[in-house]
């Protein structure tokens, strides 16, 4: 189908995306849910008759244009259906997961004013009783099917019920205004109290007319695979963006999306860096049950096509190691990209062809955002043909700042800013503009900043300047080419008692190119060097000792520390595997450092994950927590 031509400069609030849509293609299958019971298809005017059915269900139950209504539940057609009714109505939605903290999620419906609460079912609603009878509720309505308590003190309704009143009534026509709250997002308070990020009907509709002229506008009726959660703002702002370009969303999962990606054959994807790490894992995994021959064959050619992508990166002027390559090296680099490519195009053939077919045949590219891409995915994704665009952004930004493009991919960076978005570098402690290519904390201006954080105008204050810059908290530079490249958080820089200050990310990031390492954190804040918890390969492990006939038995999981510390994971030719490993890939990373290298590390058995808490939604550590919970773990690392 060709490009579209929605047009939606007329527009003041996200929700008048969904008649211009469903007017424009009808017909075209807006939501498929496969994993549902039962399977949901809705198209595009099947959905805007639910959404109209939800936000008229609303305003007979009582619910007033800028009402805060707090949505707890987790990402389905019925969540984007009262998503959008919801701001149909002209209320401001709440959103979280039903499968947050009770505590956190308590704290959010009465910190945010709601008046009326959407719940996913029966059982997250009884969870959050009987505090929930406390707070000043006036309607509850169940996402489910179920029939609620009827002696409950609150009004409760289900969701059939809902879409019932809406379609025996006509929807009464709200006005809206650009500036007018359309969503408040909760942090994910790692450090505090979360706050609420308040969004404007201006700041999200920005993202959706910029995006197309920054990044990509797909033709109508493309596939996308949709696995991050809607209360994270890169999820959410994704999922409006590509719906109102009358894309096709299905919803996958973490047990599924692997193969769904080659089920659906979705043409994009939206994830997050550890997303691409676990099918990079899954290809090296694959790679490691092959026969030796076949191994090393495979190895070769990535080798080489490596050595091609960086010569061609140089040739181009796109290799962000080196930039500004002088007469001769772009000779060179072309000349050896010229060398290499024919042996690149026969590991095309005999290799990286399959990899596709099982990633994704249809697969025109993966947008990233929510942390850096380690470079070992970057050029792994390169070698491969399939394109990655990385962008930056936050929750306070709507989130998109800054993206790559296609035709402009310099990889390692997180792009150019989008239209209207200016970024400024500035020196940590004098706060002055610091000049391109040199590292500070980015400061962010444009249309898509927030309003400020809800009922808290000291932290607005701190992070929005009176000139309108927010203040990231993270470091980063600008290349003379104005894409940015990132390089940490200002909160998670590490300073060692010699005074140096290091950076983790990047360092982390290079140790995750060894097969034997799953997940690491650095550590060593008031240390003389620094330490690292890491989650090892078992099979990784497993498969190096048997070609080395060396014995190796995997811990079990319930095993105690001291039974970890005497396992076969803590025999010294794995210890010398993995010293081995982290100098040869802390060295190899640009810019290293002497103060880089780690003196200790330690095992942990068990992945960092969302559901044990050590990491997001969006699969970032929890530093602040992983160190707390380790705490004696480090402390006796940096004993030996």
């Amino acid at each position: 189908m060709s490009k579209n031509n929605l047009d939606y400069s007329a527009i003041d609030s996200i929700s008048q995306i969904w008649p211009i849509v469903a007017k424009a293609y009808p017909d075209i299958l807006a939501l498929h849910d496969p994993h549902s019971e039962p399977e949901v298809k809705l198209t595009y005017a099947e959905l805007y008759e639910k959404i109209k059915q939800f936000a008229t269900g609303l305003q007979v139950l009582g619910i007033q244009p800028q009402d805060k209504i707090s949505l707890i539940a987790d990402d389905s057609p019925r969540w984007a259906i009262a998503d959008r009714g919801i701001m149909t109505a002209g209320a401001v939605d709440i959103v979280r997961s039903s499968g947050a903290e009770r505590q956190e999620l308590l704290y959010i419906i009465e910190h945010s004013d709601s008046t009326a609460l959407v719940v996913e079912d029966l059982k997250t609603l009884n969870r959050l009783k009987p505090e929930l009878d406390d707070l000043p509720l006036n309607l509850i309505i169940l996402l489910s099917d179920e029939e609620p308590d009827s002696k409950t003190i609150v009004k409760t309704v289900n969701f059939l019920e809902v879409l019932r009143l809406g379609s025996e009534n006509t929807l009464q026509e709200v006005t809206y205004n650009k500036e007018d709250l359309a969503t408040l997002l909760y942090t994910s308070g790692t450090t505090g109290k979360p706050k609420g990020v308040m969004l404007t009907n201006a700041n999200l509709i920005h993202q959706i007319k910029a995006l197309p002229v920054a990044v990509i506008n797909p033709p109508p009726g493309d596939r996308v695979l949709s696995i991050l959660p809607t209360w994270h703002i890169l999820g959410r702002t994704g999922q409006y963006f590509l719906l109102s370009r009358a894309c096709t969303q299905i919803y996958t999962g973490k047990r599924y999306f692997k193969s769904d990606l080659k089920k659906y054959q979705p043409n994009y994807m939206i994830a997050v860096p550890r997303l691409l790490e676990s099918i990079y894992e899954g290809v090296q995994k694959q790679f490691r049950e092959q026969p030796e021959s076949k191994q090393k064959l495979a190895k070769f050619f990535l080798d080489t096509s490596e050595k091609y992508v960086i010569a061609k990166r140089t040739s181009q002027g796109t290799n962000l190691e080196n930039l500004k390559p002088s007469a001769i090296e772009k000779l060179k680099a072309a000349l050896t990209a010229f060398v290499l490519k024919p042996l690149h195009l026969i590991g095309d053939r005999l290799v990286y062809q399959k990899i596709r077919s099982a990633i994704g045949p249809e697969l025109k590219m993966f947008i990233c955002g929510g942390g850096s891409l380690s470079r070992h995915l970057e050029n792994f994704y390169e070698i491969i043909n399939i394109t990655v665009i990385v962008g930056y952004g936050l929750t306070e930004t709507s989130p998109v700042t800054n993206a790559r493009r296609p035709d402009r991919n310099i990889r390692g960076t997180s792009g150019q800013p989008i239209p209207q978005t200016t970024i400024k570098i500035v020196d940590l402690h004098t706060r002055q503009t610091l000049p391109n290519n040199q590292a500070g904390i980015v400061l962010i201006r444009g249309p898509q900043v927030m309003q400020g954080y809800y009922k808290n105008p000291e932290a607005t204050a701190k992070a929005i300047d009176r000139e309108g810059w927010f203040d990231s908290g993270d470091i980063g530079m600008l290349i003379d080419a104005g894409d940015i490249v990132l390089t940490g958080r200002a909160k998670d820089t590490i300073v060692l008692t010699n005074g140096e200050n290091i950076e983790p990310q990047p360092i982390e990031d290079a140790c995750l190119r060894s097969a034997y390492i799953d997940q690491i954190m650095l550590v060593g804040q008031d240390r003389r060097s620094l330490g690292a918890l890491i989650v090892p390969n078992v099979d990784a492990i497993a498969q190096w000792a048997k070609t080395e006939n060396i014995s190796f038995q995997v811990p079990e999981a319930e095993a105690s520390r001291e039974e970890i510390k005497n396992s076969d994971l803590y025999s010294e030719a794995v210890v010398n595997l993995f010293r081995q490993e982290l100098k040869r890939e802390v060295k190899n990373r640009p810019g290293y450092r002497a103060d880089d290298i780690i003196g200790q590390f330690e095992f942990i058995l068990t992945p960092f994950s969302p559901e044990n808490g050590l990491m997001t939604q969006t699969l970032k550590i929890k530093r602040p927590i992983v160190t707390e919970r380790y705490q004696d773990i480090i402390d006796a690392m940096f004993e030996k």
